[in-house]
């Protein structure tokens, strides 16, 4: 059993090593040969023995009421007064707007306080509201700074990393310019981003700054590789993916801002706020996920048009995460001719400003009419092979009868036991899983355990148990997939797992659910008294 939600276009994690390199020094050392290291841990899904109980927005403002705590109802969060500020940033913030620091999310209740970095989940708030008098903050987590060897690599990188318009070889800067279709971007626009150049590495580098430029979070190396008659480009974080939540372009942003552009890529930032001059910002995953760690930087914005891309992919993932910041302060640019990425459209001349204006609202009434609906039409019979959805790489015969894996189809599966149904659908979900649809599994027949060795032993394409010393460095690529596995075994409840999927589709945007299988989930007497 499938259930299909949406399709997003892969993140690629490896700079290209072709071409003359000057050399390995300052560089991340993941990306010098050798056996990565492992210092990363995904989230993981509820177990049974110690779920975690949903929470709504009426119980968090019951909640808070009951507590005597004032609150502002936003647009995806709730802002209340931090208990987590120290004494001298109570004092600085007394009688300010700014003193709703904290913001709690709606649909989780995870928390962040935007002046301390304080952040955790409702039950963590929970405690400390209950056990404040006793100054018992245990269990908060403050907004960590990346690890130190991170920071080193960080550091280093950044040092190194040149503006472009202070490369000593002319050529090379235009070269550059040219690779990374800069040549309409000025230097005042990359040195108000603060972009800089890596030369080894031949890659563009972008900044994660902590709020209020406190230092230096993170890094995003882009790399540029021919492709045909195009350029496909590559892109790496430190910290690894699912750590890097920077909001490219938020030290540019005023308090006063109530507008804003979200885009998909860096360069498209770049490119729109020099056009248009309004606020930008770019996903740090693209359309991949929208991670709601960045819902409460969105909160001021009254406007929100979403850029994302000019494929149905990124018109797709716009919908989605207009559902997640509020739909009805959401508008979503059209995929088209006319409508390119911002930066292909400030290249090829096209105004930007007008584009946007052409905006349509992500919120409409329950009934429309063609005349609304034509426009998406047309996007469907110009772009069939997109419709058809993610094809399968390793399934040509599938893809032929199929097509493709699509939003909102059910597929089930049947077979006798031992025919292979785990096997093949392992390998299935595998297929999409390396081609950037976020995968959500449910093996309530086999262990986990289990489940990711047969899934790491189809990835490697080999048998590992007999080339152990490469574990390490297959489990580091295995790990970087959007693959999620739910922690349930044998039979439960129907509720607790569509809770959980609803959790997971909100948290990691998955696309891809696949259920392993239905009789040991639902048990006989379910399936026997309810077909």
């Amino acid at each position: 059993m499938w259930v299909l939600l949406r399709s997003v276009s892969p993140l690629r994690l490896l700079l290209s090593l072709r071409g003359k390199w000057m050399g390995w020094r300052g560089l991340p050392r993941s990306l010098v040969p050798g056996s990565p290291r492992r210092r990363y841990r995904k989230e993981a899904l509820p177990a049974p023995e110690a779920p975690v109980l949903p929470v709504t927005a009426t119980e968090i403002r019951q909640y808070l009421r009951a507590h005597g705590i004032p609150f502002q109802d936003g647009h995806s969060c709730l802002r209340a007064p931090s208990p987590f500020l120290g004494a001298a940033q109570l004092k600085e913030q007394a009688g300010a707007a700014t003193s709703f620091s904290l913001f709690i999310n709606k649909t989780t209740g995870r928390f962040l306080c935007m002046t301390s970095l304080a952040e955790g989940s409702w039950e963590d708030f929970q405690a400390s509201v209950e056990g404040r008098g006793d100054g018992d903050r245990e269990g908060i987590l403050l907004g960590e700074g990346p690890g130190a060897e991170d920071s080193e690599e960080i550091r280093r990188i950044w040092d190194r990393a040149l503006p472009l318009w202070e490369l000593p070889d002319a050529e090379e800067a235009k070269l550059a310019r040219v690779m990374f279709g800069l040549t309409q971007v000025t230097d005042d626009t990359l040195k108000r981003f603060s972009v800089r150049y890596l030369r080894p590495a031949r890659s563009l580098v972008f900044p994660w700054f902590s709020p209020g430029g406190l230092g230096l979070r993170g890094l995003k190396l882009l790399g540029a590789e021919g492709q045909g008659d195009g350029v496909r480009y590559v892109e790496t974080t430190i910290p690894r993916p699912g750590a890097y939540h920077n909001l490219f372009g938020l030290p540019l942003i005023g308090r006063r801002d109530v507008e804003v552009v979200l885009t998909s890529r860096e360069l498209d930032c770049l490119a729109l706020n020099q056009s248009t001059g309004l606020p930008t910002l770019a996903l740090p995953r693209g359309t991949a996920c929208l991670p709601p760690a960045l819902l409460p930087y969105l909160e001021q914005f009254r406007r929100i048009v979403l850029w994302l891309g000019d494929d149905l992919r990124s018109w797709e993932a716009a919908k989605l995460f207009a559902r997640k910041l509020n739909p009805k302060r959401c508008s979503l640019v059209r995929p088209g001719d006319q409508h390119p990425r911002p930066l292909e459209a400030l290249n090829r001349g096209l105004n930007l400003s007008r584009i946007l204006r052409s905006a349509l609202p992500a919120w409409h009434k329950s009934i429309v009419s063609f005349r609304q609906l034509r426009e998406e039409v047309l996007g469907e019979l110009s772009n069939v092979e997109q419709v058809a959805g993610v094809r399968w790489s390793r399934f040509p015969d599938l893809t032929r009868l199929l097509k493709g894996h699509r939003k909102g189809e059910l597929t089930v599966f049947t077979g006798p036991t031992g025919s292979g149904k785990t096997t093949f659908i392992s390998e299935y979900a595998l297929d999409l899983c390396t081609q950037g649809v976020n995968t959500l599994w449910g093996s309530f027949e086999i262990s986990n355990v289990r489940l990711a060795r047969i899934m790491l032993t189809q990835f490697a394409l080999g048998r590992l148990e007999e080339q152990l010393d490469k574990y390490d460095e297959w489990a580091d690529r295995f790990e970087d997939l959007p693959l999620y596995f739910m922690t349930f075994h044998g039979q439960q409840s129907i509720r607790t797992v569509i809770d959980t999927m609803q959790h997971a589709v909100y948290v990691y945007d998955i696309c891809h659910v696949v259920i392993d299988n239905l009789q040991f989930m639902m048990g006989h007497e379910q399936l026997s008294t309810d077909r």
